[in-house]
């Protein structure tokens, strides 16, 4: 089975789990703190095992990082070259609040680089995925994917469109979008929960993601294949693209979601 194969056999394991874990959406579900304070419910675990079992029949060879199986040692992460990085439920925040902007993310990832990504809404049925090499999609419930991709500018009228997160900031982003407001003019900020904020770059209805606050290794992977596979790029505050090696923290440096060929990419990159 090939990457672009494989890739579609994903989007149906993802759809899949978010079904497991719709009974439990706006149903008073119960809530527990893991060890960092984050919360984690029955959906998370229930989306887990679904994702886990699929994987493994799909390509038994190939290992899972799972943010609810998260536990395994460096030692033995350093020996992977190929492995699957996944977020059963991204934005349990959004998911106990009752929003429909959570998701389910499974990545493909080699050598530290994303294959292709996976990225769910279990609330309505819509999917984006995509890879670099491999173009990105996205589908609506029972309908055919259509290709989607990133836009260089604004379309004339229309404002530069930043997408923000809900819940995290830092002083050093409001700085960011200070610096890009003044290069590029008014800024429209577009908020919503999870990795669907990379979706929103993906198809074209944003310009660009910064992200200057915390995010682990399963919030972004998947969503990042969607915005390379749509012609865009994620690239750390060193301007190198943004990878994923095995390493003892799982959290993520700093990053930047944009198109790659962006008529503002210098001026931006310039105020980094």
């Amino acid at each position: 089975m090939n990457d672009l194969q494989l890739m579609h056999e994903v989007v149906k394991l993802a759809l899949l789990a978010g079904q497991a874990i719709l009974p439990f959406w706006r149903a008073d579900v119960a809530v527990t703190n893991k060890a960092d304070d984050s919360p984690v419910t029955a959906a998370d675990l229930a989306a887990h095992r679904v994702i886990a079992d699929g994987l493994l029949a799909l390509a038994p060879q190939i290992p899972v990082l799972s943010e609810e199986d998260c536990n395994i040692p460096l030692a033995e992460r350093q020996g992977w070259s190929r492995w699957w990085l996944v977020d059963p439920l991204d934005g349990t925040k959004e998911f106990i609040a009752g929003s429909e902007e959570f998701t389910v993310n499974i990545a493909l990832v080699e050598n530290g680089e994303v294959v292709f990504g996976v990225v769910s809404m279990p609330s309505n049925g819509r999917c984006y995925f995509g890879g670099r090499g491999l173009g990105a999609w996205r589908a609506e419930a029972g309908e055919a994917a259509q290709a989607i991709q990133v836009r260089n500018a604004p379309p004339v009228g229309e404002r530069f469109t930043v997408v923000a997160s809900r819940r995290h900031t830092s002083p050093e982003q409001e700085a960011l979008l200070a610096g890009l407001g003044a290069a590029v003019g008014e800024l429209e900020l577009a908020n919503i929960g999870s990795s669907l904020k990379f979706c929103l770059l993906a198809e074209g209805s944003a310009d660009c993601y910064p992200r200057l606050a915390p995010t682990s290794q399963w919030d972004t992977a998947a969503a990042q294949g969607v915005v390379e596979g749509a012609g865009g790029e994620v690239i750390g505050l060193d301007g190198l693209p943004f990878r994923y090696p095995p390493r003892e923290s799982l959290l993520n440096p700093y990053f930047l979601a944009l198109p790659a060929n962006a008529v503002w990419r210098q001026a931006f990159l310039s105020l980094i």
